[in-house]
């Protein structure tokens, strides 16, 4: 299947979470997004947003575990939210066990999951975010599994209509 793209426009931190937000509604237990970009893009921030979406309560704390490397979050689903910047090595990220949680009852996202996207499953959703300018972001949205497909479908549906959210492109 051809790979597919929707990409967006942030201009602040609370655009990105909500459109973390809008993403986490619509995902499914199962489902492993695949965060890129560099330090300060927003990931972070949308991991946010996609907690919310997901359900867990406005009142919990998303830190990015860049030490513990992996926080649990309760929600709808449970969010396993990864962060691999600290790992050296995929021989690094396989001795501690991370790629079980691909496999695990529950939503998987990983910061810098650009490092080792062999050990990703195929229907991971990649988002990559580009720094524009202060607080302006790109975040483009792919995949090519027919998961990430109908993902990429039901993101475009839920925010067809969001006023702070600018769709720049489609190909879905």
């Amino acid at each position: 299947m051809k790979e597919r793209c929707v990409t967006y426009d942030t201009a602040s931190d609370q655009e990105t979470i909500h459109l973390g937000q809008e993403l986490g509604k619509v995902l499914k237990e199962g489902d492993v997004v695949a965060l890129a970009g560099d330090l300060g893009s927003g990931k972070t921030w949308f991991t946010k947003g996609l907690a919310l979406g997901l359900g867990v309560s406005p009142d919990t704390i998303i830190t990015s575990p860049s030490f513990a490397l992996i926080n649990e979050y309760e929600g709808r689903h449970t969010l396993f939210h990864l962060d691999v910047y600290r790992l050296d090595s995929l021989a690094e990220f396989l001795s501690a066990g991370l790629e079980e949680y691909f496999y695990r009852d529950g939503v998987v996202v990983m910061e810098w999951a650009d490092r080792w996207p062999e050990i990703l499953p195929e229907w991971k959703l990649k988002v990559r975010f580009d720094i524009i300018e202060y607080l302006v972001r790109k975040i483009v949205f792919s995949g090519e599994h027919p998961r990430t497909v109908e993902i990429l479908k039901d993101l475009t549906r839920v925010t067809r209509d969001a006023d702070n959210q600018t769709k720049r492109t489609s190909d879905i």
